[in-house]
């Protein structure tokens, strides 16, 4: 009976009890105990450190200058560890290049480095995160609530925890939603919050995450009766409306070149070469991009992320992950590591692949001296979003590009509005595409709203959720970096420490208290944006008919850029000055009447453009090749002028070539404008 009791005991109140110790969490937590409370942190994995600490060390953070607070301590005190010679064992620090001397923070790390300086900064403060501690997830028997607070939570193994104030800091919202706190999960429609990247997105996918050949979807080539290949959708919803995807999850993998620290690619166990016959026909269609991106880590290691039409994103196989049980997780994990596994083995050994390509990622391994509790594998899936409460305001594309006004900062974003795919699926020509990508600057940085953070108080009042917070798909898009989620977690736990001190509700502690002791602190809550001078300009408010780039029709790969304005809608392409020769940017419009009509493009001028950009004019007379010299401004109204031509009613096009250009092709709009 006295086992049974102690198994099953009413732990000691805490002040304040984080639940995730993830870079929020952990910030949290230091910030609560450094406020004098009472603090316990509970995670219900093996690691701290989220993703921080499994493999994502290359730091998302846009403007740097917004990270303040515990957030850029936990980046100086990486500096400081770099700083030890000993700790440079398979590279010179002068070799590595994202080393600066004169800077006072350094954003690029190994995983097993963050972990140790995260435990090390918990450890300074008296705080041992206590590990394996997995919520109970029964309705009803995991959360205990009096009216609308919680009392205590549940553990698996039986343990009730209580506290004043809770925070959920898990990626995946367990805790908020096992008190019954309304959340959202998947993408709204554009009309809902009014968002123009909201919702399913077609057109938008433009980057460089996508297909750009024609291959074949189908498990028979050209017989769709056949069925189709693993992972495809036949169709998706019409464009813009809402739909349960998320962007797809992938492990951010350690990898490295040094052979002294190299593991080659394990085939997995299970592997069915059939689930990479996409892959294999994107290569032999002549995508010969070695399709992941190896950001530099110091030690000569990586963190690796998906990049290209078919990479180490796992498209469409998460959708039922952020409600799912520990168990069915924990097969999307597995299935997710599988698939990963056996892109790389494909990649190294398959017959189809070019020896060039084999070669290339032969030449990579996992890292001997990462993750050795776990065959050198992250230990965590990267959970890009999940569930999102819906709380006291939810934060949306138009707070973060300023349309919307934010009045109660406690942190700021600044990172694009970036969205990987979502799905997979079939076009209306009959070939496979992704879906879902998404990279959009929001123009600057931009406040993230304390209310964002807090349920309604009809539904808890001691409740603060720093990770899953109230917002919308595409603002989540920017807000889910790392360092801002330390920026955020610091900000929730500020605000629990002053709920306690007050004896209020979350919702009730007063701003301009809060903000004060914040910025005492060293959060940084509000910062000035360029002009919006800038931004683009919307292509409805430009006189005559426009052809925007986002409607427009590549060959070969173009990159989205908003980097230098001024340009038309979100951003523009350009060529990378690559590949000369073989791509083109066309540019189509409707005419809605035969007659005369002046025919410019626009573009952003800058000293390393094309001086000899050939754009092509197909009229009612034929074609006209005009040469633009892309370094010069296009002039007062946007617009170089092409010249004035016949057109007939209907279909009317430009083609941006690239073939002979002494710099980089621009491509943004097209504009026919009727002359009378």
């Amino acid at each position: 009976m006295v086992a049974v009791l102690a198994a099953c005991a009413l732990l000691a109140g805490q002040d304040i009890v984080v639940y995730g110790a993830t870079p929020a969490g952990i910030a949290a937590a230091l910030q609560a105990r450094r406020m004098g409370k009472s603090v316990a942190l509970y995670e219900p994995s093996a690691h701290i450190g989220g993703l921080t600490a499994s493999g994502l060390g290359w730091t998302d953070s846009g403007d740097k200058a917004v990270v303040g607070g515990i957030s850029r301590e936990f980046y100086r005190n990486i500096r400081k560890h770099y700083l030890k010679p000993e700790a440079w064992t398979f590279e010179r620090r002068e070799d590595y290049r994202l080393f600066r001397e004169n800077d006072d923070a350094m954003w690029t790390f190994e995983p097993k480095v963050a972990e140790a300086v995260l435990f090390a900064m918990l450890r300074a403060e008296g705080i041992e995160p206590r590990l394996k501690q997995r919520l109970m997830r029964a309705k009803g028997a995991g959360v205990e609530k009096q009216g609308n607070r919680i009392v205590s939570f549940r553990l698996e193994g039986g343990d009730r925890v209580r506290g004043k104030v809770f925070l959920d800091a898990t990626y995946e919202g367990d805790l908020m939603a096992e008190a019954g706190l309304p959340f959202h999960v998947g993408r709204e429609g554009t009309t809902e919050f009014n968002e123009s990247l909201a919702g399913v997105q077609r057109a938008r996918n433009i980057h460089n995450h996508r297909f750009t050949r024609e291959v074949d979807p189908f498990k028979v080539k050209g017989d769709p009766k056949s069925g189709l290949l693993f992972g495809i959708e036949e169709s998706l919803p019409a464009e813009g409306s809402a739909d349960k995807r998320v962007q797809a999850y992938c492990y951010r993998l350690c990898m490295t070149r040094v052979k002294a620290n190299k593991v080659e690619w394990p085939k997995p166990e299970g592997y069915d070469e059939k689930d990479f016959e996409l892959l294999l026909r994107n290569v032999e269609a002549g995508d010969l991009r070695v399709p992941f991106k190896p950001d530099p880590m110091p030690n000569g290691k990586t963190d690796t992320n998906n990049n290209g039409a078919f990479s180490t994103d796992f498209i469409g196989q998460n959708y039922d992950y952020p409600e799912a049980s520990y168990a069915r997780r924990r097969e999307i994990e597995l299935a997710h590591e599988r698939y990963q596994k056996g892109f790389f083995h494909t990649l190294v050994n398959h017959p189809r692949v070019p020896s060039a390509l084999r070669d290339a990622v032969a030449a990579w391994g996992l890292c001997k001296d990462e993750f050795t509790g776990t065959g050198n594998w992250p230990h965590q899936i990267y959970v890009r979003e999940a569930r999102r409460l819906r709380g006291a305001l939810v934060q949306t594309e138009r707070h973060c590009r300023a349309l919307d006004p934010v009045d109660d900062s406690v942190g700021m974003g600044s990172y694009n509005m970036d969205s990987h795919n979502c799905a997979r699926y079939v076009t209306d020509k009959g070939f496979a595409q992704n879906e879902g990508d998404i990279q959009v600057s929001p123009g600057g940085a931009y406040p993230i709203s304390y209310r964002a953070l807090t349920p309604k108080a009809a539904d808890c009042v001691n409740l603060l959720v720093p990770v899953c917070l109230s917002s919308t798909h595409m603002a989540y898009g920017s807000i889910r970096m790392e360092p801002v989620f330390f920026v955020l977690g610091q900000s929730a736990g500020t605000a629990a420490a002053m709920a306690i001190d007050r004896n209020c509700g979350v919702q009730e502690v007063p701003y301009a208290e809060l903000k004060s002791r914040l910025v005492k602190d060293g959060q940084v809550l509000n910062y000035a944006r360029p002009a919006r001078a800038a931004q683009g300009t919307d292509p409805s408010k430009i006189p005559g008919i426009v052809a925007d780039d986002s409607k427009g029709q590549a060959k070969g790969d173009w990159s989205h850029s908003s980097a230098n304005g001024p340009f038309v809608g979100d951003g523009y392409r350009h060529d990378a000055n690559e590949g000369k020769g073989t791509k083109r940017y066309v540019l189509s419009a409707e005419l809605p009447a035969a007659g005369m009509y002046a025919v410019g493009v626009s573009y952003s001028a800058n000293a390393n453009r094309a001086t000899n950009v050939p754009v092509v004019v197909h009229h009612a007379g034929g074609t006209a090749r005009v040469m633009v010299n892309q370094r010069k401004s296009a002039g007062a109204t946007g617009f170089a002028t092409l010249g004035t031509f016949r057109f007939e009613k209907g279909p009317a096009k430009v083609e941006i070539l690239t073939e002979g250009t002494d710099g980089h092709v621009i491509a943004d709009a097209a504009r026919w404008l009727a002359v009378k």
